[in-house]
């Protein structure tokens, strides 16, 4: 169902760093891609299913714990967390209160029970090599790009209960510019906000505190340009997603399996993968044939017709 206008103006005040990341994407035209290796892109394709990881377990432990640590230092210690507070208490008397026993009971949770599905924007001048600096960081000796189509990122659905946002590269003052930026929407549009029910209030940033916990990363990985598709199940809790126990790079750890089928009924589609995928690109390897060849075949199977023409070999020279 399409956001109204007011969820739309309420997503602005309060979301106002992913919108505007979501109109650039869509001004662009921009996709995204998963980079990752052979072997789990093939699994991809095969069992139409793609992992959620717990953060935790991720190439950086401290995927949630900065975001954290950057959104507490600003709340409770700098000018831009009295003023957000102020502004909100000045809407609807001593809301803070509420809304800080609300998040602090979560904490614990975003830390340890967020799942996480990572992709990149893709540029059009990346669709024939790919990116050097992502290829050396997940490539290994076969590593695959995955081009998706980024519309059913952006649905309306609330099948999955997993919901799109972009990585904020932030330290600790960038974080705290944001966070005085996000308090200024709110005193420009008091008069709208003190219009809605204060536990919509309540909830919403609810949200936009654990979404600046969860997607705030450090500015040093800038370069990857990162989305995060996020599910909280303890949170909100999707009956679409499967939790299972899988081996991963020798760990055996809990993951949520999202099965690469539409669902109409609640208005998610584009999911499948002959309407999801656009083009694979074969990283830096040694065997760039045969791993073509399996990729066009595991697409055919898939449903892609033609599959030829989405699959490229990189040609950029890993060292």
């Amino acid at each position: 169902m399409p956001l109204t206008p007011e969820q739309e103006r309420l997503g602005r005040i309060f979301f106002g760093h992913s919108w505007e990341c979501r109109d650039s994407v869509f001004s662009r035209k921009i996709r995204f891609v998963h980079y990752t290796n052979a072997a789990a892109a093939m699994n991809m394709l095969r069992k139409h299913e793609v992992w959620m990881r717990n953060s935790s377990a991720m190439n950086d432990f401290m995927e949630v714990q900065h975001g954290l640590s950057c959104l507490l230092a600003s709340y409770n210690q700098r000018e831009s967390g009295k003023k957000f507070k102020a502004i909100l208490n000045g809407v609807f008397d001593e809301i803070i209160t509420e809304i800080e026993q609300s998040f602090n009971g979560w904490m614990h949770d975003f830390l340890t029970n967020t799942f996480l599905v990572c992709v990149s924007e893709h540029e059009d001048f990346e669709d024939n090599f790919g990116r050097l600096s992502m290829w050396r960081a997940y490539s290994q000796s076969s590593g695959v790009a995955i081009v998706l189509n980024t519309a059913p990122f952006f649905s309306q659905s609330d099948a999955l209960k997993a919901y799109t946002s972009p990585v904020a590269y932030l330290g600790d003052q960038d974080f705290e510019h944001e966070f005085d930026r996000l308090a200024d929407r709110i005193l420009n549009e008091r008069d709208f906000i003190k219009a809605q029910s204060r536990q919509v209030i309540v909830n919403v940033v609810f949200h936009v505190l654990r979404f600046a916990a969860i997607c705030t990363k450090h500015p040093g990985f800038r370069e990857e340009k990162e989305w995060r598709l996020v599910y909280s199940p303890g949170v909100l809790e999707s009956t679409h997603l499967k939790k299972e126990v899988e081996i991963i790079n020798g760990v055996p750890q809990p993951i949520y399996k999202i099965s690469l089928q539409d669902i109409p009924t609640e208005g998610l589609m584009g999911i499948e993968i002959p309407s999801l995928i656009n083009r694979i690109i074969i990283g830096p390897t040694q065997y760039p044939v045969v791993l073509y060849d399996a990729f066009c075949d595991l697409l055919r199977q898939a449903g892609v017709n033609e599959p030829q023409g989405r699959v490229v070999i990189s040609s950029i020279p890993l060292r």
